[in-house]
C-alpha cells in the first residue's frame, strides 16, 4: 500500500502572523485562501511586491508595532494603541514620544535587564551543581 503526503495548509490569518504583517491589509486573494507551508516559504524567500510594501510602510500589526516602539504588547494596550498603525504613524510617535511611551520603554528595559540576571543566576547555579571534570 502507498502512503501519500497531504499539503499543511494554513489559515490566512495564520499565515499573515507569520509573515509579520496585517492580514485586513493584505490581498484580497491571500484573505480568502488557505495558504500551503509551501507557498509560505515562497512568500518569505522572495516576498511580492505587496509584501514588501506591507513590511516597509504597514499597517502593521501589534507585535510588530511593540517591536518598533521598543515596548510590550501589554504596554500599547495602556498607552491606548489598540489598532495597527502604519511606519510613518510609529515614527511620529517616537518623534513626539509621550509619557506613556518614555515610561513603558524604561518598563521594558527593566523587563529585560531583570530577564538576563536571571539568566545569569540559573548559568551560575547550573555550573555550581556540575560535577568537576578530570
Amino acid at each position: 500500500m502507498k502512503s501519500h503526503q497531504t499539503t499543511q495548509t494554513m489559515k490566512p490569518a495564520t499565515a499573515a502572523k507569520k509573515l509579520g504583517v496585517y492580514l485586513e491589509a493584505t490581498p484580497a486573494e491571500f484573505q480568502e485562501g488557505v495558504v500551503s507551508r509551501a507557498e509560505l516559504a515562497a512568500l518569505q524567500a522572495d516576498p511580492p511586491e505587496w509584501l514588501r510594501e506591507l513590511r516597509r510602510n504597514g499597517p502593521h500589526p501589534r507585535p510588530v508595532v511593540a517591536a518598533k516602539l521598543g515596548v510590550s504588547i501589554s504596554g500599547l494596550a495602556r498607552g491606548g494603541v489598540t489598532d495597527p498603525l502604519t511606519t510613518e504613524q510609529i515614527e511620529a510617535l517616537k518623534a513626539e514620544s509621550p509619557e506613556w511611551l518614555v515610561h513603558e520603554r524604561t518598563v521594558q528595559a527593566e523587563v529585560r535587564k531583570e530577564a538576563v540576571r536571571i539568566k545569569e543566576k540559573q548559568a551560575e547555579r547550573a555550573a555550581q551543581t556540575q560535577p568537576p571534570r578530570d
